[in-house]
């Protein structure tokens, strides 16, 4: 058996079915955006992802899932137009007030979901999808990908299939298998002739630099679920053994950075 011999988006289709992975919907990150600060602006990841993209010949952008804008409201000053598209109306509300009080008119939000009809989405050069290609649909989404885009394309992907820390989640008996990571959009790119640069991102854990216990619990329910009053027990012993620990939330992640280009530039 070779590679070509695997069916890597049917491969992916039942690695997500096992780990029994459902997408939140729009309603719980309107939810959070209330919760969020204006002017999103830089931070590690954001500075490292955008370090790694190269605009040579862009003029315009599509940033998929863009929340309150972290990633396109900084590139927006280098570019002529940039289309921030997102499933979560009350992110696309916050996307708009951050705009504005950067001065930025050349930002214009979709209401969108890698799942819907993309006729009307704009083709742009460059296309940016930042931790959001944990998709019902790979193979289908990389094809709405390069349908939408000139020049070239950059998203990142989970690197070991983890959004916090596993021994996290085994604590509160919550173990979770691996979601299907970023080794699979390599495979699918391979399949289509391409061969994409690849590198790393690692940031803090999701969980990290919590002030209170309060808060990092609050943090532990939306990425795995309300708690009984056992698994609270247990992860506030855990919480207040080793502030360090606390303080850093467990592991970091790793993201996978991918970049192809669609066109020679």
């Amino acid at each position: 058996m070779s590679l070509d011999d695997i069916d890597f988006a049917e491969r992916y289709r039942q690695h997500l079915q096992l780990a029994s992975y459902r997408p939140k919907p729009a309603r719980e990150w309107d939810k959070r955006a209330l919760t969020m600060d204006r002017k999103p602006l830089g931070g590690h990841y954001a500075d490292a992802f955008i370090a790694r993209m190269n605009l040579d010949g862009a003029h315009s952008l599509l940033d998929i899932g863009c929340g309150p804008g972290t990633l396109c409201l900084s590139l927006a000053p280098r570019l002529e137009e940039v289309y921030a598209l997102d499933y979560s109306p009350a992110m696309l509300a916050l996307l708009n007030d951050n705009a504005e009080a950067f001065g930025l008119d050349n930002v214009h939000p979709v209401l969108c979901a890698w799942e819907d009809d993309w006729s009307e989405v704009p083709i742009c050069d460059i296309l940016i999808a930042s931790r959001s290609g944990l998709v019902e649909d790979l193979d289908a989404a990389l094809e709405k990908i390069h349908r939408h885009t000139r020049l070239r394309a950059y998203m990142t992907q989970l690197a070991g299939g983890h959004f916090i820390d596993p021994t996290i989640a085994s604590l509160l008996g919550r173990e979770q298998p691996a979601l299907p990571d970023y080794i699979y959009t390599l495979n699918l790119l391979h399949r289509r002739g391409i061969h994409p640069c690849l590198d790393y991102i690692e940031i803090p854990s999701r969980l990290a630099g919590c002030a209170t216990f309060e808060e990092f619990a609050d943090k532990i329910t939306w990425s795995l679920g309300p708690l009984d009053d056992a698994q609270r027990d247990a992860l506030a012993d855990w919480y207040r053994a080793d502030p360090e620990r606390a303080r850093q939330g467990g592991a970091p992640m790793r993201w996978a950075f991918i970049g192809w280009w669609l066109a020679t530039t």
